[in-house]
């Protein structure tokens, strides 16, 4: 159980092997504490997940995913500023007890997200 993600790059076909990705513990004040930054792995996902279930805890969060750092590194060529540059998730923990899986599918000029399995 815990949190996890993982990164599909959609104009590719394949995992976002290599992006960047910042979890943040929000606050009511708006405040944000970092939490961890992490790259993906070949299959685009984070190795042992973000957090497990002990250290997950009720509140906000947000992932932020480095979109134009990866496809820049990629080979994509994107105009300046890129149309995405950072994709930020926000997402609330009700019950800590359950698996919360937030995946990407990402291009260049669009994504989508959800609450996986």
């Amino acid at each position: 159980m815990g949190l996890s993600t993982h990164v599909l790059d959609t104009a590719r076909g394949v995992p976002a092997a290599g992006m960047r990705i910042v979890l943040l513990r929000l606050s009511p004040t708006g405040a944000a504490d970092v939490l961890k930054e992490v790259r993906t792995n070949a299959d685009g996902r984070v190795e042992g997940g973000l957090l497990d279930a002990a250290a997950l805890r009720v509140g906000r969060y947000a992932l932020r995913f480095a979109v134009a750092e990866y496809f820049r590194a990629a080979g994509i060529h994107l105009p300046e500023p890129p149309f995405l540059d950072q994709v930020t998730v926000e997402f609330g923990i009700a019950d800590p007890a359950q698996h919360y899986h937030v995946p990407l599918l990402v291009s260049p000029y669009g994504y989508t997200t959800y609450r996986g399995s």
